[in-house]
This record gives C-alpha cells, structure tokens and sequence, in this order.
C-alpha cells in the first residue's frame, strides 16, 4: 500500500475505535460523527491506492463511493452516513441540539455500517495493515 493512503487508513481505523468508545460513554452524536470520519478516510485511502492520486477537497462519501465502485447496499450506508460532517456537529444543521437526535441504537448501526464498508476496503486492497 503506498504511504500516504496507509495514512489515511490507519486513521479510518482508529476514528472507528473512536466511535466505539464514544458510543460506550454514551456520546452518540460524537460516535455518528466518528463513523463518518472512519469512512471518508477508509475510502480516500482506497481511492489514493487506485486512482494513484489525491481525492482532492471534499467530504462526500456518495462521490468517493462511486469513484472506488462501492456496491449498491454500501451506497445505501453511504448515502445514510453522508450527512453526519455536518449534521452531528452544528445546531442549525441539526435544528436543535446534535446530541439529542442520537440513541445508542442509531450510533450501533451506525459503527456497523462503518465496519463493513472498512472490510470491503480492505478486501479490495491487501494487505491493509490496522495497525
């Protein structure tokens, strides 16, 4: 894997991690938002493997799903996931307060949607070391 998507990987999995202990203390919103972050730099990290080049500005999973060939169900998790940048961190965004819209039901789902979008990265590319 060359090293600047090994970068972006190696955060994808340790904001997945992040979202988990989030989700154990009970900050729902920081553990979506985390689940979010994981998966923007699992897929930037894939798209720099393939695509031998930088992803550019931005933060739309549905654009970098579809640059690296996600599958329709993880295009569906995409298009879920997506609005979290923003909506987990700003009430206006969120019209109200972020924290209030998030159950540890919504944050489970959540990091397990993030879980298998990772593992489908990390069949696409070998090895991928988490570590």
């Amino acid at each position: 894997m060359r090293t600047d998507a090994e970068l972006w990987w190696k955060q994808a999995v340790r904001d997945l991690e992040t979202a988990r202990h989030c989700r154990a203390s009970g900050d729902h919103y920081a553990a979506a938002f985390f689940c979010q972050q994981s998966v923007e730099k699992a897929l930037k990290a894939l798209y720099i493997e393939k695509k031998l080049a930088s992803p550019g500005p931005g933060h739309s999973l549905v654009y970098l799903g579809r640059e690296v060939g996600v599958s329709k169900q993880l295009m569906t998790f995409l298009r879920e996931l997506n609005p979290e940048y923003i909506v987990t961190r700003y009430p206006d965004a969120a019209n109200g307060l972020p924290h209030e819209n998030y159950d540890d039901a919504i944050a489970g789902s959540l990091i397990e949607g993030s879980e298998e979008v990772l593992r489908w990265i990390e069949s696409q590319v070998n090895p991928l070391s988490p570590s």
